[in-house]
């Protein structure tokens, strides 16, 4: 990632104690369409006080940037991040030590929309936390990193440059605080607009011409509120990888495409900029139509409120002021893109001027994997970069069209993330996000911030969905299985239980009409079957039209199971045994629900009463039908799939479970044919028809070349599992990887993986190669943790950690498949 070139600090919230909210000009313009507002005062600074310790302490309702005489406060973008604003906000705190001089010196704070008031998510509703932006801040000079108090003496003024300020200082190491209040003024700088979705505008002739006005205080109930400020747990977001244009193409228009050669999200950074008053507009998008222009149909939607679809945004512009070097990139949006188109150049622009800047958060690399196929490699490299694209301060679906943080796609991509990067203080944030949202009665709601879809929102409520509410449950678990933090767990534990708690009641209150008609009587398995309210459902499963009125209790019973279980495994790790308990028995009687009204086992076997593929996987992964029903449950999945070709279908919430379930049941052989399938659907469709990500839909690009929805969403690249944990093998053997367990499953006419996972207790670094008809294995898991290597052959070696080597003869059908 970006190189840290203002460390950040632990935040000290006490130095906003005698700082005032600054509130920024109302009425504003339409949203999408609202600028970024300038706040600045003046401060006279000693030769003791330049020279000395400083650091600034801010925060906003918006996004945020800090300038001292003119640079950039640090290198943390979109601050202070994306949370449900009404119960956190979180503060940061630079070193700014070594910025100020002597004499007289400019604070300057740049506020936009951001995510509390900009128009977010599927909805495009602004002003969802409130009308107007706002910043409160803080510097303080002299003293150390830690907030006054103490032993020495502190005062704080409003920034009007004050000499007897500046002599007393140089006379004595007072620490002294410049804070937001009265005095500050403000004013429309160079970016006129500013909006997540929709884009920036930037007229770079307005710098210097600024009208500042006194600045007014801001008197809110959320500005008055204190209590919420807190230290995000997650690194902050900054610039990336940097990816220069590989082509730039000029259409009879004269208009100009840029190819950045793969997906990303973030920004494009630009220096071609024409003589003064030039206007150029920059357009991101993600495929080119069949004239090599833009396209963008695939994108646009119409919520029911609406009769024509939403433009996609995204749409930068830059007006030049003729001066050389002038360079521009937005920090005050974000875009999901490939591919640019320029308007308003009317000379050829210059490749080598254009940059891509991807814009995530710092998160750390942690896994890594590789085999002998480089169309799963090529597979792997391509989910990293939809979860790349897609993880910029929280998890979205995708980066262009919505960018919501649904709780359904976190669900299903959490385990693949834990792999991928150290998400453990990033997981962390976004449930305090959830938990903050979720509501009285217990509902997760679809998204988490809960920006737009609550109160002011024309959408229907659609919270509280199975698979997407069940995040509360299932991302917590996945987390300390990841990591094995049982403070993290027990933070979350209230959620949990109160979402069982609520999915319990929706079950016991109410049936499915159809099925309330066919059993007037109540029975007494009724009320563990959660079939009403609102769902989801499989979503895109292939070949199934999805209807919002349908009878899901098949799938949300299960997800009731599951849930109940997560939280009763909970309860035992906490040391809750009466929790243990209840949850226990509650999830071993709505299994049996579930068992009694889906499962027939008779002389025509066993079967389910709606048997898709993804039933039958959940069946199977949420421990649902008996355990002397597995095998032939196994059985009538794969046979399922060879019906159907040795093709999934699949759709949002099982499609990450297939294959790890198909080769916990012996069927790995089948699990690789589904994952090298080239007909569609399947994941090598993708990459036969050139993704640089993963797309939403199974036809992300049709055989006839034509998009269908976002082209970049991580959710299908969830298979990346089974890459982790049964191509290369490595599971944990228990939380937090403090026992391994490695343990490769070989197939689909690979002759060599290797995969590696930085954990607390360090490295594993594990591969493999087939030659000749023999196995072989080596590599290393951390000293003195319990490892398990299992063989293809079935041989089982215990070692206590460190470096190992073992062979074996590969049988000709693995020990673990199936014909």
């Amino acid at each position: 990632m970006a190189d840290k070139t203002a460390p950040l600090l632990a935040p000290v919230l006490t130095d906003l104690d005698d700082a005032a909210w600054l509130a920024t000009p109302t009425p504003a313009p339409a949203a999408g369409n609202r600028p970024a507002y300038e706040l600045r005062t003046c401060l006279a600074v000693s030769a003791v006080e330049a020279t000395g310790p400083a650091r600034l302490t801010a925060t906003a309702h918006g996004i945020y940037e800090a300038f001292i005489n003119g640079d950039r406060v640090g290198d943390v973008e979109l601050a202070p991040g994306a949370t449900s604003y009404r119960k956190t906000l979180y503060v940061q705190t630079w070193d700014v030590t070594g910025m100020l001089r002597v004499g007289e010196n400019e604070l300057r704070l740049v506020v936009s929309d951001g995510w509390f008031r900009g128009r977010c998510g599927a909805s495009r509703v602004p002003d969802n936390y409130g009308e107007a932006t706002a910043v409160i801040a803080a510097l303080t000079l002299g003293g150390g990193p830690q907030a006054s108090g103490g032993d020495g003496a502190s005062s704080s003024d409003n920034g009007a440059p004050d000499d007897d300020a500046a002599a007393g200082a140089a006379d004595a190491p007072v620490e002294r605080r410049v804070v937001t209040g009265a005095g500050w003024e403000v004013a429309v700088g160079a970016i006129t607009a500013a909006d997540l979705m929709d884009g920036q505008t930037t007229d770079l002739m307005r710098i210097g011409r600024e009208r500042w006005e006194p600045a007014q205080l801001a008197d809110t109930p959320l500005t008055r509120d204190r209590s919420r400020l807190a230290i995000s747990p997650a690194p902050p977001v900054r610039r990336g990888e940097q990816i220069p244009a590989i082509s730039v193409t000029r259409l009879s228009s004269g208009r100009q495409i840029v190819d950045f050669g793969r997906m990303l999200s973030g920004w494009v950074r630009i220096s071609d900029l024409g003589p003064w008053g030039t206007r150029l507009t920059l357009s991101h998008f993600e495929v080119l139509d069949e004239h090599g222009d833009m396209t963008t149909r695939h994108l646009q939607y119409a919520p029911p409120f609406r009769e024509e679809p939403y433009p996609l945004g995204q749409v930068d512009t830059v007006i030049s002021r003729g001066v050389a070097g002038d360079v521009v990139e937005p920090h005050h949006t974000t875009h999901g893109f490939r591919y640019v188109a320029i308007d308003g150049a009317d000379w050829e622009l210059d490749p080598g001027k254009i940059t891509a800047v991807e814009v995530r958060s710092d998160l750390m690399q942690r896994g890594g994997f590789m085999c002998s196929n480089r169309d799963l490699n090529r597979l792997h490299r391509n989910t990293v970069r939809a979860w790349r694209s897609n993880s910029c301060d929280l998890p979205t679906d995708c980066p262009q069209r919505e960018r919501w943080g649904y709780t359904g796609d976190f669900q299903i991509f959490a385990r693949t993330a834990a792999f991928l990067d150290d998400v453990s203080g990033f997981a962390r944030k976004w449930l305090r996000s959830l938990a903050d949202d979720q509501r009285e009665d217990g509902t997760i709601p679809n998204v988490a911030p809960d920006t737009g879809t609550e109160g002011n929102s024309p959408l229907p409520d659609l919270s509280g969905s199975s698979g997407w509410g069940d995040s509360a449950t299932i991302v917590p678990w996945e987390m300390y299985r990841a990591y094995g933090n049982v403070d993290d767990l027990a933070a979350a534990y209230p959620m949990m239980r109160r979402w069982v708690e609520h999915v319990e009641r929706v079950a016991a209150a109410g049936r499915y009409p159809a099925r309330a008609e066919a059993h007037p009587q109540w029975r007494e398995h009724d009320r563990y079957l959660w079939d009403t309210g609102f769902h989801w459902g499989e979503w895109t499963e292939p070949g199934v039209e999805w209807n919002p009125r349908g009878d899901f209790g098949i799938v949300a019973t299960a997800y009731f199971a599951r849930s109940a279980r997560i939280v009763a495994d909970t309860a035992e790790v906490l040391g809750y045994a009466d929790d243990a308990t209840r949850f226990g028995e509650l999830a071993d009687r709505v299994t049996a629900a579930w068992r009694t009204e889906f499962v027939r086992d008779d002389a025509e076997g066993l079967r389910l009463t709606e048997p898709t593929q993804a039933n039958y996987v959940r069946a199977l992964a949420f421990d649902l039908v008996e355990p002397g029903q597995r095998e032939r449950a196994a059985e009538r999945l794969a046979e399922l799939i060879r019906d159907n070709g040795c093709r999934l279908s699949t759709g949002f919430l099982a499609t990450g479970m297939l294959l790890p379930t198909l080769a916990d049941a012996g069927y790995t052989d089948l699990a690789y044919e589904v994952l090298l399938q080239r007909e569609e659907p399947g994941w090598m469709v993708m990459i036969d028809r050139g993704a640089t990500s993963i797309w939403e839909e199974w036809d992300g690009i049709d055989v006839d070349g034509r998009p269908h929805s976002s082209q970049n969403h991580y959710s299908k690249g969830a298979v990346t599992t089974f890459l982790h944990e049964y191509v290369a093998g490595i599971k944990p053997a228990a939380p937090g990887y403090t026992a391994v367990e490695i343990s490769p499953e070989p197939g689909g006419g690979l002759t060599s993986s290797r995969a590696f996972l930085e954990t607390a207790r360090g490295l594993i670094d594990t591969s493999w190669t087939i030659s000749d008809g023999v196995f072989h294995m080596r590599g290393e898991t951390p000293p003195g943790v319990p490892t398990t290597l299992r063989l293809p052959d079935g041989r089982v070696v215990e070692t206590g950690g460190g470096e190992f080597s073992e062979s074996c003869p590969l049988p000709e059908a693995s020990a673990s498949s199936r014909a």
